[in-house]
């Protein structure tokens, strides 16, 4: 498993839709520009500039390395040749999969730093009237390379029973758009202002909303821009929720994959 997780990243650094996201880092170097277009607020707008830029190449990365990456081995018939060895289709599967998770941490990371820097910058041109809450900066950029973990593990599990690469994507950019709004449609129908909705609606919400991943509990701009103090037992409890829905998605990609007809 270790070996394909290498043989992952290596073709991924290979990829020209990778060095063409990753240019794209280059737009850093704008914010603190924009920013100052706030005098008032320009170090949280410039928190803010920088963790929805980081977020939007992280989501660019997810979908186009978990979407396509196993059908272009598919496309090539490496995965053939690779399965021919005495290696099981699971641990081909996970092995990629967990390639393409590193790879997503390693880069939030690395463009945790620049943001970072940039954010220094900004504060440095106008200084804020409350100091930088670092560690919930530090926590807006893990929780978003779990998040984006997960979209990759939903990437996976249209990929492996897609034939083509528009399943994949479309399907995982759709699950996208409907889990980060899920829990604005959750707390909009439980609200008691909100009894005159049908009650069929309500539990068809309710079902959508307990079965598609919930991405907006690992948004903490809000709490890194402002300063607003992390609740520990709330990251705690977002951290396993990551853990149970990943391992359910990924075994149940690993299952379909394996029932999967390879012509």
């Amino acid at each position: 498993m270790l070996n394909q997780v290498g043989i992952t990243l290596k073709s991924i650094l290979r990829d020209r839709v990778f060095h063409g996201i990753i240019f794209s880092a280059l737009i850093f170097l704008a914010i603190p520009s924009v920013a100052s277009l706030s005098m008032r607020q320009m170090t949280e707008l410039s928190i803010t500039l920088s963790l929805s830029l980081l977020s939007f190449i992280l989501l660019l990365l997810a979908l186009f390395l978990g979407g396509t990456h196993l059908w272009k081995d598919i496309e090539r018939r490496y995965t053939y040749s690779v399965l021919s060895l005495p290696i099981s289709r699971t641990t081909y599967l996970i092995g990629k999969f967990l390639g393409i998770a590193f790879f997503i941490l390693v880069v939030a990371c690395l463009l945790g730093l620049v943001a970072a820097g940039v954010i220094q910058f900004s504060a440095g041109i106008y200084p804020p009237e409350r100091p930088i809450a670092w560690e919930n900066i530090a926590a807006a950029v893990v929780f978003d390379a779990l998040k984006y973990i997960l979209v990759v593990a939903t990437a996976f599990l249209f990929s492996s029973v897609g034939t083509s690469f528009f399943l994949p994507i479309f399907g995982t950019i759709c699950i996208f758009f409907v889990g980060s709004a899920s829990q604005q449609v959750y707390d909009y129908i439980t609200a008691p202002a909100t009894a005159d909705i049908p009650l069929f609606t309500k539990k068809a919400a309710m079902v959508v909303y307990y079965l598609l991943p919930n991405y907006s509990a690992f948004d903490y701009k809000v709490n890194a821009a402002y300063g607003v103090p992390l609740d520990g037992s709330g990251l705690l409890l977002t951290l396993g929720y990551f853990v149970i829905y990943l391992l359910a998605v990924v075994v149940l990609a690993a299952l379909l994959f394996e029932k999967r007809e390879m012509n």
